[in-house]
């Protein structure tokens, strides 16, 4: 009775979840247009104009040569530093970063939050393939504290910071603090490596370029797709003798791959023209998300939560106290039935009668004004009561 039960319910689960992209696909309105269901077409579509970013009368590249060298160096001095290297895959660049500094450092103990994404998300591979290993911070939702570090009853070679730290609500430490916690490591001798995934999307929180922020770390590993929209590939940056290990190291885990051309294109066609965008898009989700705030209170929502109340980046957490199960069917069915996604991600239920997502503001959301927002919201808390009056 309870495996059929449980069946059931992983049934309606995929169903919603099939039901969601095609509201999605369908709906006039959403606060971001995520590459990830797109089309092959509307992706290739990206590329149309290749050739104001690029020489396209050039040899394709061959094993990181060519367009690859040269959004290498495009990264270096949007970071200010000496060189960076592409990786197909962030996991396969923090491996490296992390690999490579252990070695200069004599220490394969790497301090950090077991929130951040090399613990959470990647099957631990950095202590299973490259043999280091975890020294945890505080197990609260936020970022760690300089007090933490110096405090640490061991010692580490290398601090990793998640920027933003995604897990707990895409938070971001603020600039005094940030300059404390490196300030921190270096006291214990240790190097700092910024884990810089969504790294783009924090000068507006920080007040500071992006030059004077990758400043701070040793080394940084940027994402071409979470903020930028690429195809996928990552960047490791830092010293020229750090980066050239790193590329030895990148052929040895696989990473020298034949030709990344389009990928490598696509990464050059973000920088252009998402990244200068992205402040705005950050702006605009502080905008959402007082809007989200005011518009659940004026629905008699028990309580709601938007986490950071004023969001560090342009993405977000909403907490509701609905079932996870029927906040994700309100959301599909307001989309299905009015063209608006207000909610276009997944819902988790971090406890009984919880509930919570990840908001997204990006170039669509822009059209969005406060009284849009707080209609959208009474529109779908009326289909939560409705689904829970049955």
């Amino acid at each position: 009775m309870i495996r059929g039960m449980s069946d059931t319910a992983e049934e309606e689960r995929k169903l919603r979840y099939e039901r969601r992209k095609a509201a999605y696909r369908s709906a006039r309105r959403v606060l971001a247009r995520s590459s990830v269901l797109s089309t092959l077409r509307e992706r290739l579509a990206r590329l149309e104009n290749a050739h104001e970013l690029y020489d396209l009368d050039e040899t394709a590249d061959l094993y990181g040569n060519g367009v690859v060298e040269a959004l290498e160096d495009k990264v270096a001095g949007l970071l200010g530093t000496q060189a960076a290297a592409f990786f197909p895959t962030g996991t396969m660049a923090q491996q490296v970063a992390l690999r490579c500094w252990a070695g200069r450092t004599g220490d394969p103990r790497v301090a950090l939050h077991p929130l951040a994404h090399l613990e959470v998300h990647e099957r631990h591979a950095f202590t299973q393939v490259s043999g280091l290993r975890p020294v945890r911070l505080n197990s609260a939702p936020r970022q760690p504290t300089a007090a933490e570090i110096r405090d640490l009853d061991e010692p580490f070679g290398t601090l990793l910071l998640e920027l933003p730290l995604r897990d707990a609500g895409f938070v971001l430490p603020s600039w005094e603090e940030l300059d404390e916690l490196v300030a921190a490591a270096r006291e214990r001798d240790a190097v700092v490596h910024f884990d810089g995934a969504r790294l783009w999307e924090t000068t507006v929180h920080f007040g500071r370029p992006l030059k004077e922020i990758a400043a701070l770390a040793d080394s940084v590993y940027v994402s071409f797709y979470k903020s930028l929209d690429g195809f996928g590939g990552a960047a490791l940056a830092g010293p020229t003798t750090l980066v050239d290990e790193a590329k030895a190291w990148r052929h040895r885990y696989g990473g020298q791959v034949f030709q990344q051309f389009p990928t490598a294109l696509s990464a050059l066609a973000g920088l252009e023209r998402e990244l200068p965008r992205l402040p705005g898009y950050v702006r605009h989700a502080r905008v959402v998300a007082a809007a989200l705030r005011e518009g659940f209170a004026a629905a008699g929502v028990p309580w709601a939560r938007v986490h950071p109340e004023q969001p560090h980046t342009n993405e977000f957490q909403v907490w509701l106290p609905y079932d996870a199960d029927a906040v994700a069917e309100a959301a599909v069915r307001q989309a299905e039935e009015t063209g608006t996604l207000l909610f276009a991600r997944p819902w988790d239920a971090p406890g009984p009668g919880l509930a919570v997502t990840e908001i997204d503001v990006r170039a669509a959301g822009l059209e969005w004004t406060p009284e849009d927002v707080k209609a959208a919201v009474a529109e779908f808390v009326a289909r939560v009561r409705r689904g829970a009056d049955g």
